[in-house]
Formats: C-alpha cells, sequence, structure tokens
C-alpha cells in the first residue's frame, strides 16, 4: 500500500516589508517635527557674552566674521565687494530684511566696521550685532 500524502504546496518564504516600511515613515516624521531648522553662516564663531543679548524672531540675513577676518555669508567665504552685490540682490527681493553680523570676539573691529559699512550702502535698515547671552 502507497500512502502518498497530497502535497502542499508552500508559500516561498520572505520578509513582509510592509511594517518595515511603517516604522521607517514613523521615524522619518519623528526626526522631521523634533528638529529645528536653523540658517546658520557655515564657520563656527565664538560669539562676545553681551547681558543685554536678546533673541532674534525674524528670519535674518546671517553674515559671520571670522578671527581671521573673514566675511561668510551663505555658507561660502565672500570679500566686501561680494558682499555688497548680495546684500543688493537680497535688498531687491526683500527690502525689509534686516542683517545679523556674527562676528568672533577675537576678530578685529575693521572688519566689523566695513561690514556694517557696506550693509548699509546696500540698503539694510537694520544692522545688529550678535552676542551671546551672559
Amino acid at each position: 500500500m502507497n500512502f502518498d500524502l497530497p502535497q502542499r504546496k508552500r508559500k516561498p518564504m520572505g520578509i513582509d516589508m510592509g511594517p518595515l516600511m511603517d516604522m521607517v515613515f514613523i521615524l522619518l516624521i519623528f526626526f522631521v517635527v523634533t528638529s529645528t531648522f536653523t540658517r546658520e553662516t557655515g564657520v563656527e564663531v565664538t560669539k562676545p557674552q553681551a547681558q543685554t543679548a536678546s533673541q532674534l524672531e525674524k528670519e535674518n540675513i546671517m553674515i559671520a566674521i571670522t578671527r581671521e577676518g573673514t566675511i561668510h555669508i551663505n555658507e561660502r567665504q565672500v570679500d566686501l565687494l561680494s558682499l555688497k552685490d548680495i546684500l543688493l540682490q537680497i535688498m531687491a527681493k526683500t527690502p525689509d530684511k534686516e542683517a545679523v553680523i556674527i562676528a568672533d570676539e577675537s576678530a578685529m573691529t575693521g572688519a566689523l566696521v566695513q561690514t556694517i559699512d557696506i550693509c548699509t550702502l546696500a540698503g539694510v535698515k537694520k544692522v545688529s550685532i550678535a552676542a551671546q547671552a551672559k
């Protein structure tokens, strides 16, 4: 007697990707919601401390001056002439923008004064100098 049992069709083995994709999207949403997006200048600057420092709420034009005296805007190094051209372009699009100069505490005062002067010549109505609260 031959008892042949009917062969069951075997389902191919595999990993169900549905729950994995759900977890990836949940993590993505979590990181997007909890992260903060700030515009930085692209260089590391040690800000001087001030007791009267306050937080600015609006989105501003960020200009950095390093301790070596180099000027950075939009994460790239520029000279004073290029800075003026960039500021003129920005002010033509949005004339109410304000500028914040983030100068290293060791930066030369001359570079800071020249940068403030360029901002004023480009039509920036309000120029602030960044400081860290004590």
